[in-house]
């Protein structure tokens, strides 16, 4: 038996399964139906304790196909329910045998539906996965002296930069906690990208001549990461710059707009965002527990293009005049619907834009960020 004890001091007993080993971090829900295995290896979960919300986890196994990343960063995974006996033809082995190969703890057999009530009220907060031995007491006093990792980009991101040659534009991939399926759909579009660490200079950025810079996703607080912030200012202008996720933080803050803690965040693949250009509503995977502020874009030079249909949030920005866009959500899906995958054609198209204006320019201008 385990227990899950929430810093409230909320008790949920239920069923160990994955690895032994107790943890602590930051406990938050995922509302998918399917696409476990991708939530689970994907790095923007680094610290967290994910909470499936759909009652039965495990029941297709997990294959060789859909990992986001080689070494998942998720702290622990909690279920009403997880599947013994998988059947899919795909299946290779079950959830529970690859949470123990990864020495992730998980905890099955309690009600997702309260604990998911509880964090919507109340927002996320510390929680930690544990044995039925020790005492409530104990266990709120170790998660109040145990802080919440603030280095998670850190703990993600690639230690050396590294190429996945192709015939095409090149594009530099700067890792805040990539998924493989930002590799995938550049890929399938025969980009050479260069993908390189999250505190890598303009300097060294810029000697490999890219035709294009892409910003990844990450797990964090965007402002936990300010080498980046201060890189992107320098970059931008010199080519277009797309960014997903914590990129599209990330050049929120690099233009002097601000970021806030949302109180839980938006976890699932079926979150509904409107185009203000077209009036267009996509369905999207999302993951991110922070968020531009919308009113502090009023002192930028950013338009917001986009907004989620749940709570108006930030969804999507371009600049007024760079060569600058990106969106909050994983136009990537992996998992989740492909609605907006088009948005990577439009960031190469960009780039072909950019490009035969530069032939047409004896000499770049300094333009206001």
């Amino acid at each position: 038996m385990k227990q899950l004890v929430l810093e409230d001091g909320t008790v949920f007993v239920g069923d160990g399964f994955g690895s032994e080993r107790e943890t602590i971090g930051e406990i938050v829900f995922n509302t998918g139906m399917t696409g476990y295995q991708e939530v689970i290896s994907d790095p923007s979960y680094c610290g967290q304790l994910v909470t499936f919300t759909y009652p039965l986890i495990g029941n297709y196994g997990i294959n060789r196909d859909d990992f986001e990343t080689v070494n998942p960063a998720i702290l622990g995974v909690i279920v009403k329910e997880h599947c013994d006996y998988p059947s899919n033809f795909r299946n290779e082995e079950t959830l529970d045998s690859f949470l123990k190969a990864k020495k992730i703890p998980g905890i099955s057999g309690i009600d997702t539906r309260k604990l998911t009530k509880i964090i919507r009220e109340h927002g996320t907060m510390k929680a930690m996965i544990t044995s039925t031995e020790r005492s409530v007491n104990e266990v709120l006093s170790i998660i109040e002296d145990t802080p919440l990792a603030t280095d998670q980009v850190k703990q993600v991101s690639t230690v050396k930069p590294y190429v996945v040659p192709g015939r095409g534009y090149r594009i530099v991939l700067i890792d805040f906690g990539m998924k493989h399926g930002i590799l995938r759909e550049f890929t399938k579009r025969n980009c050479h990208v260069t993908v390189v660490p999250y505190h890598t200079s303009a300097e060294e950025i810029e000697r490999l001549r890219p035709d294009g810079i892409m910003l990844s996703n990450g797990p964090g607080d965007p402002k936990d990461v300010p080498e980046a912030i201060q890189t992107i200012r320098q970059l931008m202008g010199t080519v277009p710059v797309f960014g997903i996720c914590l990129g599209h933080q990330l050049i929120a803050l690099a233009t002097g707009a601000n970021t806030t803690k949302m109180k839980f965040g938006h976890r699932g693949a079926n979150q509904p965002v409107k185009d203000l250009r077209t009036g267009r509503t996509y369905i999207t995977s999302q993951n991110h527990g922070y968020s531009v502020d919308p009113h502090s874009l009023e002192r930028t030079k950013l338009q917001k293009t986009q907004v989620s249909l749940n709570d108006d949030s930030v969804e999507g920005l371009e600049h007024e005049d760079l060569p600058v866009f990106s969106v909050q959500y994983h136009p990537e899906s992996s998992p989740g619907p492909e609605d907006t995958a088009h948005l990577f054609d439009e960031f190469l198209q960009r780039i072909e834009k950019n490009q035969s204006i530069t032939k047409e320019e004896p000499a770049c201008q300094s333009v206001q960020i």
